[in-house]
């Protein structure tokens, strides 16, 4: 039986005495990838979430707490793993969602999640940031409708868990920790976790994709482009937590070209491993780091923030999807010629 994170970490957590909003999120599996020298690679694999993305850790907290608090509905600004995160934990608790998306810019098995658990998605002309700005102030006009994005507090703390169960997988802190960084408040998470747990804090390395990396360059950007649209984002809302995380944690921010996360891409999924892109930038700088020899020497784990098929167009960009044609009974000579080519 699966508690779910409220239960699991309440004492932590520091919400009130209420029903948690569950749906089994959390426990996500952690495995260990490779060894590269003194570097022993783990791989939290968040996309093992119930909705397919590391948002719902901190969707069970901002719901239950909305639903406590006697909202009515919740509403987000989306770029898509926070809709489909946010319209599942809303109707789990009976409260209306709404999602509102920078027109065209969300990958469509995203939005069809979102609908599928029935949120109502309103589309802007503009980029997320514009969302944001949008869905921040419709939450501060009216007290019956809760913002659940990670300008939220309660969503912040929910998304501390992370922290939580690497250490109580690995029994100790990690060296480091990677993972990526679109709107900031993921890595700001994290860091407060491991910081409230007070069993060590691992450096932090924030990447971001070239054409959406405001952290790297330290300036917002107005326009914005790279093939991991959860991360297509130039003004983070929680970019000052994030880089409080960074400085403290003496770690750093760097991007990664959308080839280099496309070989992550790849490479991951001939491993056994299928994420969106966002999560692939992860690993892509991972890569990077080990290269020029910026890991501290020992476990290092990097965030895999979504499942695969969250995007299932992006993998065509290096994956044949159309089968190749053959007769039945030339089944074995076709097989031959891939393995002896």
């Amino acid at each position: 039986m699966h508690i779910g994170l409220i239960n699991r970490y309440h004492q932590w957590l520091g919400l009130p005495e209420l029903e948690a909003v569950s749906l089994g999120e959390g426990n996500t599996p952690m495995i260990h990838w490779a060894t590269w020298d003194s570097h022993r690679i783990w791989l939290k694999l968040e996309g093992c979430n119930p909705t397919g993305s590391f948002k719902d850790r901190g969707m069970t907290v901002a719901v239950s707490q909305a639903r406590f608090a006697g909202g009515k509905a919740v509403i987000c600004a989306s770029t898509g793993n926070t809709a489909a995160s946010a319209a599942a934990y809303a109707g789990r608790a009976g409260l209306k969602a709404f999602v509102v998306i920078p027109n065209g810019q969300v990958a469509l098995a995203k939005m069809i999640q979102a609908s599928a658990y029935g949120a109502t998605i309103l589309a802007i002309e503009g980029n997320f940031d514009q969302a944001l700005q949008a869905v921040r102030a419709v939450a501060e006009q009216e007290s019956w409708i809760a913002l659940v994005n990670s300008v939220n507090p309660w969503r912040l703390r929910g998304q501390e868990t992370g922290a939580y169960e690497i250490l109580d997988d690995l029994g100790h802190a990690p060296a480091s920790l990677v993972l990526p960084v679109g709107n900031a408040g993921n890595i700001s998470a994290y860091f407060h976790g491991f910081r409230r747990r007070n069993e060590g804090i691992p450096q932090l390395f924030g990447i971001q994709a070239q054409g959406a990396d405001p952290l790297v360059q330290d300036r917002d950007l107005d326009k914005v482009t790279t093939v991991a649209s959860a991360i297509r984002i130039g003004r983070p809302a929680s970019a000052h937590l994030a880089k409080e995380a960074v400085k403290e944690s003496h770690g750093q921010f760097h991007a990664v070209s959308d080839s280099q996360i496309l070989q992550a891409h790849e490479e991951l999924a001939h491993g056994g491993v299928f994420v969106e892109p966002a999560s692939a930038a992860a690993y892509a700088g991972l890569k990077i780091l080990y290269r020029r020899r910026l890991l501290p020497t020992g476990d290092v784990v990097a965030i895999l923030t979504g499942n695969g098929l969250k995007d299932s167009q992006t993998p065509a960009m290096w994956a044949s999807v159309e089968p190749q044609i053959v007769e039945s009974q030339h089944l074995l000579e076709s097989i031959g010629q891939v393995m002896n080519p």
